[in-house]
Formats: structure tokens, C-alpha cells, sequence
């Protein structure tokens, strides 16, 4: 589990590609302080498993679901990464709860200015646009922000100059490709209401669609 607080910017040094899968060595600082061969790393909100550790660099495999389903396929030696080590126990929950499991990726449409805030508006498909909320939470590339406006297609982030500086956003231009999580709290809550059986539920009492329309939600 990640909260989406971005510890630094790390760099990719080597891409090994095989025919379905690929190894990514990093180069990093901080995210390496007390990592053990095993542990989790977000590189840009994908949760990948240190398989070795060499001074400065960790290396991680990359599996053909996570190619296909990120942005990881397209990256490139010399590529920043936004980099996040696993929630400890112990620590401050600064973002929300992001599992690392990327649902789609987004395309940056548009990069403006608004006084001292940076608008960054993103076009995403349908399966990840059903789980996009005005004022929830949405973590791309594995930075945790809050959605300030939705469309049909596409929803607008409002970021203050420092997330931006300290990430790979200070990057990112209209038609950059960016990895998308969202609340994983919807999409468990909409699980549980559309596969669980009616009769099931009326009789376990659980909150049905009918219920909260009833009760004005």
C-alpha cells in the first residue's frame, strides 16, 4: 500500500527487454534507505518488486500485464520516474490509499497556469472515467491529487507549484501519456453492489442502490 506522496525523482538507467516482459534498473537515494531485495517500490504509481540492489540502483521486473496496462512500455533510458517506497506501518497517511495497480492511462490534454496553481486536464477511456469524482482523490503517476473538475471524457487536477517541482509533472506537456489509479474505495463499494445477489442482500441488510435512493443519496 502507497499513499501517493512522492519521495523523489529517480532516474531509469537500463531498459532489458524480453519478448513479453522487461527489467528496469533505477537510479535513486532515498527510496533505497533501508529497501531489502523484495520489498515494494512505486515507480510512476506501478508497484514493482526489487529483485536486486547495486550502489544507487535498484532493479525491478516488469510482467506483460503491467506493460500493457501503463506507460511503462514506452519508457527509455534517461526516463524520470516519481519513485514512493511502501506505506510503513508507523508512518503519516499524507495521500490516500493507492495500491500501485494502475487502471488505465490518461493522455495530458491541456497545461495552463491559474495564479499560482498548474491546471493539468486528462482524457481517459470510459473504464477509468465511471470511477473519476469531483473532489476525490486520483493518483497519476503516482502522485496522489484531487480532482477539481470532470467531464465526458476527460477531468482537470489543480496542482500547487511545490507537488509540481518535486515530481515528474514539472515535465509533462499536452499529449504525454500518464498512469492512471483510481479510489480503489469505489470500485470495491461497486463490486459488492452489482455482483452480490438482490435476495442476498436485502437479507444481510447491506446498502443496495434502492436504499440510498430512498434515503436521498
Amino acid at each position: 500500500m502507497f499513499t501517493g506522496i512522492v519521495e523523489e525523482v529517480g532516474t531509469v538507467e537500463r531498459v532489458e527487454r524480453g519478448r513479453s516482459s522487461a527489467v528496469l534498473t533505477v537510479c535513486a537515494a532515498k527510496v533505497l534507505e533501508g529497501t531489502k531485495v523484495g520489498d515494494s517500490i512505486a515507480v510512476n504509481g506501478v508497484c514493482l518488486t526489487v529483485t536486486a540492489l547495486e550502489g544507487g540502483r535498484f532493479l525491478a521486473d516488469v510482467m506483460h500485464e503491467t506493460l500493457n496496462r501503463s506507460s511503462l512500455a514506452k519508457i527509455i533510458p534517461g526516463s524520470h520516474v516519481n519513485l514512493e517506497r511502501a506505506m510503513p506501518a508507523d508512518g503519516r497517511f499524507g495521500g490516500h490509499m493507492v495500491a500501485g495497480h494502475v487502471d488505465g492511462v490518461g493522455s495530458i490534454l491541456r497545461v495552463r497556469r491559474d495564479d499560482t496553481a498548474i491546471w493539468y486536464t486528462v482524457g481517459a477511456q470510459p473504464g477509468v472515467m465511471r470511477y473519476i469524482v469531483e473532489k476525490g482523490s486520483v493518483t497519476l503517476d503516482g502522485i496522489s491529487l484531487t480532482v477539481a473538475k470532470v467531464g465526458q471524457t476527460d477531468f482537470s487536477i489543480s496542482a500547487i507549484p511545490h507537488t509540481v517541482s518535486q515530481t515528474t509533472l514539472r515535465e509533462r506537456k499536452p499529449g504525454d501519456i500518464v498512469n492512471v489509479e483510481t479510489d480503489i474505495i469505489g470500485k470495491y463499494v461497486e463490486k459488492l453492489l452489482v455482483s452480490a445477489p438482490e435476495a442476498a442482500r436485502q437479507e444481510s441488510g447491506t446498502i443496495t442502490r434502492e436504499w440510498l435512493s430512498r434515503y436521498g443519496f
